[in-house]
Formats: structure tokens, C-alpha cells, sequence
């Protein structure tokens, strides 16, 4: 149990670090259009961390409320390079986001969640793959 607690709270890290880069993504973009995708897939990781949270929670764990050590790390990393200002860089840098927070999550969770865990992480992942798709619409 105390395993899948800990793979669950790196994953809801990950989910955080979507929630901070999706940040920075949708103020320095000024394409409206954009910016309501970036808002509902910023809304999105934002129930995500919820589910996983009380998943979490119901397992018998605490819940992490922030991106952590990794985490933190990579964000000052992103400030001192700078977020993109314009829009195709900001997509771009949003996709990759997805993309590699999505491969990173998938091994956090590789050991041996329950059905129920594992049915919900599954479905976040997939709805991450959406989000890549709606962000490819606007290259």
C-alpha cells in the first residue's frame, strides 16, 4: 500500500507541474483562441490532481500539494531559459510538455496500483493524449 501511495504522489506531481507550466503558457500567450485551450487543459490537470488526491486519500495516504524536489527543480530550470512568447513556441513547448510529463507519469506508476488506481490513472494519461491533440490544432 505504501508503495502505491508513493507512485500515486509522483504522478499527482507530475499533474501539478502540468497545473505551473500551463501558468506561465497561458499569460504569455495573446491569441484568444489558445488561451481558452490552455485554460481547459490547465483545467483539466486541476481535476486530475483532485481525483488523484482522493485517491490517495482513500487509500490511507497524504497527498502531496506540489511539483516536489524533481519538480521544483525543472521549473527554475524553465524561469532561467525563459518561457516562450509566441504562439507556435508556446504550443510546441505546451506539446512536449504533455508529451514527456505523460511518459515520466506512465513510469512513476508501472509498479502494482490496485484496479481501481490504475483504471484511474489510465484514463488521466489518455485525456493527456486529447490535449496533445487539441494543441496540434492550432500549428
Amino acid at each position: 500500500m505504501d508503495e502505491q501511495i508513493k507512485e500515486l504522489n509522483a504522478f499527482l506531481e507530475g499533474e501539478f507541474m502540468g497545473i505551473h507550466a500551463y501558468e506561465h503558457y497561458i499569460q504569455n500567450t495573446q491569441d484568444e483562441a489558445v488561451k481558452k485551450d490552455l485554460q481547459t487543459i490547465q483545467q483539466n490537470h486541476k481535476m486530475h490532481a483532485i481525483f488523484v488526491a482522493e485517491r490517495i486519500q482513500n487509500l490511507g495516504g497524504t497527498a502531496v500539494d506540489d511539483v516536489g524536489l524533481v519538480g521544483a527543480f525543472q521549473e527554475r530550470v524553465a524561469q532561467v531559459k525563459g518561457y516562450p512568447k509566441d504562439k507556435e513556441a508556446i504550443i510546441k513547448g505546451a506539446i512536449k510538455g504533455e508529451e514527456f510529463g505523460s511518459d515520466m507519469m506512465a513510469e512513476f506508476v508501472k509498479g502494482d496500483l490496485d484496479q481501481e488506481s490504475q483504471s484511474m490513472v489510465q484514463s488521466i494519461l489518455a485525456e493527456h493524449k486529447k490535449h496533445i491533440e487539441m494543441l496540434n490544432k492550432h500549428l
